[in-house]
């Protein structure tokens, strides 16, 4: 057993010593890999309780901690990865095929049972969505005072306090007076007095802030409340510079402090919240009136339990944030920075790929991407060892020399071989193939530019594919032309759209299991809703619509190969 493993299996004794020891008892422990912001996909070092306790490095998963068992759940772009790294002391669940957790929950545990979760974690939608399947044996979901998982992990990172940034309205398309407007004019609309804004990346664009607080994603730890007279921006204030206090105060934005964020939904809850900075001058003593406006604007899928607990049932207005249609659709000048964007991008992969193509001629024989040749003749004496990771950091050299380059926006999973074929891998120095002429190797990137984000995938073969691989290539582009060529009536939804990626492979009776295309934000999130391309159900909530951003990229993954 490796230390970490050991260290591991440590903490998780000492979780459940403090489980038993909790008044109430707690009879299971739900550790979800969302932060209090309902971001999961990347969240801070310090935030990521699931990964710390389990082992399990990806980016979408649940754990469950039961006084005998310890038990993850995460989808099919996983299966293989989690296989590999949860300890024997851990059982997978396969999201599809085993029961959800809720469900698991309700038929597994003792009548009565306690379990806990860290309220700031879970969100509404999900919080109501256990609560409803532990009705069945009386079962009760415990608001946690504070997370145990902390009390364990000894040590957990510092919060760092890197600045705001203003992002200027050359890349941004729209001044945060143009946002707000409109914004209030849909709280009028829906008789709200108030909302409650939760998401990282809404935050940022409403306010055209960004930062550096999330690794992949310019984002500030930050939440917003905008009511129908002001507007309030909670942060550590450690990160509010001089020119971000002045340009907050002049678009009438109040600066409190990120933790203040509870205390001021209390206030907001019984109209008596106030605030100073509006244009620079307003007082707002006449800020709310309860009577004829009490609803509390939430998106009940991104809004914590912790903060929607402050308010009246009755109070909530549970709707689908306003914020986020808007940040999908892109505005003119979002556009054209996606394009500028992609043009300085594809030309550092392109410069990228005929570098590799050299090297893995000049090094290991390859008769290269454009030859014809019977496949690789190999040396024996490489002149420089080539691995997933080496090569991915010249990718990486290659972009930062770009203008405007801010950093990846994601993970690049670069793979070769049977690596290729974990849908999400990520490569480590230590552990990392090195690259083979004979084998695919696959390059799925992206990176964050001031004005546009990226996500691009190539797979090469630098020798002779075998007849399946190239059957299997050509199905998969297929699909993508297929995809890239469809013209479709107003109204249709991804999910309508992603069986023309797919028919090619099932012809061969092929598939895979991830979506086939996701939104794209404005350097932003690289992965962006509330639009997407999938069979999953949830691609059928909302339309594609014109300026929408979103990636079209089908696969076939032959596990083990």
């Amino acid at each position: 057993m490796t230390s970490s493993a050991a260290a591991r299996n440590q903490h998780l004794d000492e979780l459940r010593a403090l489980m038993a020891s909790h008044s109430p008892p707690i009879h299971a422990l739900l550790i979800p890999s969302e932060d209090a912001h309902q971001q999961s996909e990347y969240v801070s070092e310090r935030d990521k309780r699931r990964q710390f306790i389990s082992g399990f490095t990806g980016s979408a998963g649940l754990a469950l901690i039961t006084t005998k068992e310890a038990l993850l759940w995460t989808d099919g772009r996983y299966f293989l990865q989690a296989t590999n790294q949860l300890s024997d002391r851990w059982r997978l669940m396969r999201m599809g095929e085993d029961p959800p957790v809720e469900v698991w929950i309700a038929d597994n545990l003792s009548a009565e049972a306690v379990i806990g979760i860290d309220s700031w974690c879970i969100s509404v939608d999900s919080a109501q969505r256990y609560e409803q399947a532990f009705l069945k044996n009386n079962q009760t979901l415990f608001q946690l005072s504070s997370d145990l998982v902390d009390e364990v992990w000894k040590d957990r990172p510092p919060n760092d306090a890197t600045p705001v940034i203003v992002h200027p309205v050359e890349f941004a398309g729209r001044s945060v007076a143009q946002k707000m407007k409109e914004l209030r004019e849909k709280l009028q609309h829906e008789k709200a007095s108030g909302i409650i804004i939760t998401a990282l990346d809404e935050v940022a664009w409403l306010y055209n802030v960004r930062g550096n607080d999330v690794h992949y994603s310019p984002v500030v730890h930050s939440y917003a409340i905008v009511t129908l007279h002001g507007a309030f921006f909670y942060v550590d204030k450690r990160k509010v510079t001089t020119e971000v206090k002045n340009y907050m105060s002049e678009s009438g934005i109040d600066i409190r402090e990120y933790d203040m964020v509870q205390l001021d939904v209390s206030l907001l809850a019984s109209g008596q919240l106030k605030g100073s900075a509006v244009n620079g001058s307003l007082h707002m003593e006449k800020d709310i009136n309860v009577a004829e406006q009490s609803k509390i604007w939430i998106d009940s899928n991104s809004c914590c339990l912790a903060l929607y607990s402050k308010l009246r049932p009755d109070q909530a207005l549970m709707l689908q944030s306003p914020i986020t249609l808007p940040k999908a659709v892109k505005n003119p000048m979002e556009l054209t920075g996606l394009r500028k964007a992609h043009i300085r991008d594809g030309a550092a992969v392109v410069q990228y790929l005929a570098w590799l193509d050299n090297q893995m001629q000049e090094n290991y024989g390859a008769s290269g991407y454009f030859s014809e040749a019977n496949g690789s003749q190999k040396k024996e004496h490489l002149e420089i060892k080539l691995t997933e990771v080496s090569v991915s950091d010249k990718l990486e050299a290659f972009r930062a020399e770009k203008e405007h380059f801010k950093g990846l926006s994601f993970p690049t999973i670069s793979s070769v071989g049977p690596n290729a074929a974990i849908i999400h891998y990520s490569p480590e120095a230590n552990t990392c193939a090195e690259l083979d002429a004979d084998k695919i190797y696959l390059c799925d990137s992206g990176a964050q530019y001031l004005d546009g984000t990226t996500d691009i995938t190539r797979t090469v073969h630098f020798g002779k594919p075998s007849e399946h691989q190239k059957s299997c290539y050509t199905a998969v582009l297929k699909g993508h032309i297929a995809l890239d060529a469809a013209v479709f009536p107003n109204g249709t939804t991804g999910h309508a759209l992603d069986i023309l990626a797919r028919t090619p492979l099932w012809k061969s009776g092929l598939d895979y299991r991830h979506g086939t295309g996701h939104g794209i934000g404005s350097y932003l999130n690289v992965h962006e809703g509330p639009h997407l391309i999938s069979f999953r159900p949830s691609a059928r909530n909302v339309p594609l619509q014109a300026s929408m951003t979103v990636t079209d990229e089908p696969g076939y993954y032959e596990d083990g190969n």
